[in-house]
């Protein structure tokens, strides 16, 4: 069928998709022209209702030329004075831009999205809430945008915002961002749905690429989705005030509208159990816990690399001294809470009480550096290391294991081939070399001898259950109880 599709009907999509885009560029072009904040403001003149129902017809062929010969919606999308904010789930593709053609709602979307031809001018039309990434106070900036213009009663456009911030594969709902709940406004969920045969629409970091997608799905006959709007969320005052737990509840909501578990993994985590680096975490690794615990604490993503550097610049000061929660707390300049005390626990091995504070600067190296592993190894190479500049077989081994999250790990194989001259030490640069020359030094001198065994260094195997996709939904809802694992036990 692709092949055939391929020769035939997707060309021809493809051209009518193109055109329909091209034809709505000048209606959207003059229709921005000379667009400023107070005439936003104001009701559409007549003109540009006119326009903007041209502009939906037009987006409407131009899915149509893709497969999505109808579009079911369910429910009532809420006007703009009962819901100023959409928020959508899950979000799993590009695909999920439909909703947008339909309501013409504010999207969130980096500043660079402007300057794309054609497409840029349509994005700028719907009035976008702009994300700027040279801008270091972006963040700030975007919250209060929204918030400003949740809070206008129903002047602004209503925003859509997608809150898991990334794209999944639908099998379950990740930890939602706290943006679109801060105002603290009604919001109104949608779910969608792509109930086909063959899921050719998801695009995840592990699928198959933005073309690809694109191709597959136009070789399909028929492309089916679904788009349901719940009814309005009113936030309770309690909502209002923590916006994590109306986040939480608000996702709940849809969860359970789309019958499918929550998972309070985000997509950092995601992207640091399936890192590129050379040391591949195992499928039962305490550093997907320990991320969670590190933003619980109010460490932020964006300053987390300049954290790490204060704090590996504090611990080589302390050299091998060994802490207890007191001194943890001021170590970080945090005080003490339940979050802190479950941190502590993981690296409490022999639960005395204290831990080895080099061990959390390797662990937090991992979490702000997935996919940089001698950069990781390097530091704890520096934390360890005698005056000499060297590290032993036992030092190796605390490295690796802290770098991996694992509770036990031999490295007697890969120090042996590392310390070629058998001294017993080895410095960074021979790991460095040795690294350089085997690439692939995790699955030859770790995980080969300890596949299977004990030491919970078997990797998950990744199976695709829609064809196309990875699955990353938990065995079951229980899986998000489960105790706190300690890392060395």
């Amino acid at each position: 069928q692709i092949a055939f599709m391929t020769l035939t009907l997707f060309p021809i999509r493809l051209f009518f998709a193109a055109f329909m885009m091209l034809l709505a560029w000048p209606f959207a072009f003059v229709a921005s022209m000379g667009s400023d904040e107070q005439e936003l403001e104001k009701p559409l003149s007549w003109w540009r209702k006119i326009v903007d129902i041209l502009l939906k017809a037009i987006m409407r062929m131009m899915w149509l030329a893709g497969g999505f010969h109808w579009i079911n919606v369910k429910g009532r999308r809420a006007l703009p004075a009962e819901a100023a904010i959409l928020t959508v789930a899950p979000h799993s593709s590009y695909f999920d831009a439909i909703p947008v053609t339909m309501t013409f709602a504010s999207i969130v979307m980096k500043a660079e999205s402007k300057d794309i031809p054609v497409w840029g001018t349509l994005i700028k039309y719907i009035r976008p809430v702009f994300v700027s990434r040279s801008d270091q106070d972006s963040r700030r900036k975007t919250v209060e945008e929204i918030k400003r213009r949740a809070q206008s009663d129903g002047k602004w456009p209503q925003i859509m915002i997608f809150p898991e911030g990334t794209c999944t594969n639908r099998s379950c709902l990740i930890t939602f961002k706290p943006g679109a709940f801060i105002p603290g406004v009604p919001v109104q969920p949608v779910v969608l749905r792509y109930p086909n045969k063959l899921d050719t629409i998801t695009w995840t970091w592990q699928g198959p690429g933005a073309f690809e997608i694109l191709w597959l799905t136009l070789c399909q006959f028929h492309n089916s989705v679904e788009i349901e709007f719940l009814p309005v969320y009113i936030p309770s005052e309690e909502e209002r005030k923590n916006p994590v737990l109306y986040a939480n509840n608000v996702r709940r909501v849809m969860a359970e509208a789309l019958g499918v578990p929550v998972t309070d993994y985000t997509f950092e985590d995601c992207q640091l159990a399936l890192a590129e680096g050379q040391l591949r975490l195992p499928s039962d690794t305490c550093l997907l816990e320990f991320a969670k615990l590190v933003r619980s604490l109010g460490l932020k993503p964006e300053t987390l690399e300049d954290d790490l550097d204060k704090y590996a610049a504090s611990a080589m000061k302390m050299k091998k001294e060994k802490v207890d929660l007191k001194e943890f707390s001021a170590y970080l300049e945090f005080p003490v809470s339940q979050t802190l005390e479950s941190m502590f626990a993981l690296f409490d091995e022999n639960e005395n009480g204290v831990i080895d504070i080099r061990e959390f600067v390797i662990a937090l190296s991992v979490v702000c550096k997935p996919s940089k592993t001698l950069e990781t190894i390097q530091l704890a190479f520096q934390l360890y290391q005698s005056e000499g500049g060297t590290v032993t077989e036992e030092d190796l081994a605390h490295i690796l294991k802290t770098a991996m999250g694992v509770s036990q790990i031999d490295v007697t194989h890969l120090f042996r081939a590392v310390d070629e001259e058998e001294k017993g030490k080895i410095t960074y640069d021979d790991f460095y070399t040795f690294a350089v020359l085997h690439p692939h030094f995790a699955e030859e001198y770790l995980y080969a001898d300890q596949m299977g065994a004990e030491s919970g260094l078997k990797t998950s195997s990744v199976s695709a259950p829609n064809g196309i996709c990875t699955d990353f939904s938990p065995d079951s809802a229980g899986d998000r109880r489960r105790p706190l694992q300690k890392k060395l036990n």
